[in-house]
C-alpha cells in the first residue's frame, strides 16, 4: 500500500480520472491497524497494489472537504467525487465483496 505524504499528492490522486481506493487511517488507532492488515490480505488476493493510504492526522483539510467522519475509512473516489465511504471493515470477505467491482 503506497502512502500519499503531501497535500498536492493528495489533490493529483483524488483528482485522477479513475477509480481509487484510498484507505484513511490514523497511526493511533487500533481498529486501523486491523483494517490495513484485511486490506494488505485482499492486494495478495488481487496480487497487486490496490490501495493508497492517507494518514488523516496529517490532511485534516482533507477529512473536512470528504467530510470523512472516523477512521479507519475506505474512501472510492472518481474524478475528485466521492462515489463511497467505507467505516465498516466487517472481514475481508466483506471488504472483497465491496471493492472487487472497483478494482479494475
Amino acid at each position: 500500500m503506497e502512502e500519499i505524504k503531501t497535500s498536492p499528492e493528495v489533490k493529483k490522486h483524488f483528482d485522477a480520472p479513475q477509480t481509487t481506493l484510498t484507505f484513511v487511517h490514523s497511526p493511533f488507532c487500533a481498529t486501523c491497524h486491523l483494517a490495513r492488515q484485511m486490506l494488505t490480505t485482499l492486494e495478495a488476493v488481487f496480487d497487486r497494489g490496490v490501495f493508497k493510504e492517507m494518514n488523516a492526522s496529517l490532511h485534516p483539510e482533507w477529512m473536512q472537504y470528504y467530510k470523512i467522519k472516523s477512521v479507519p475509512c475506505l474512501l472510492v473516489t472518481r474524478d475528485g467525487e466521492v462515489e463511497e465511504k467505507i467505516y465498516a471493515f466487517q472481514s475481508v470477505s466483506y471488504m472483497y465483496e465491496r471493492v472487487v467491482g472497483f478494482v479494475e
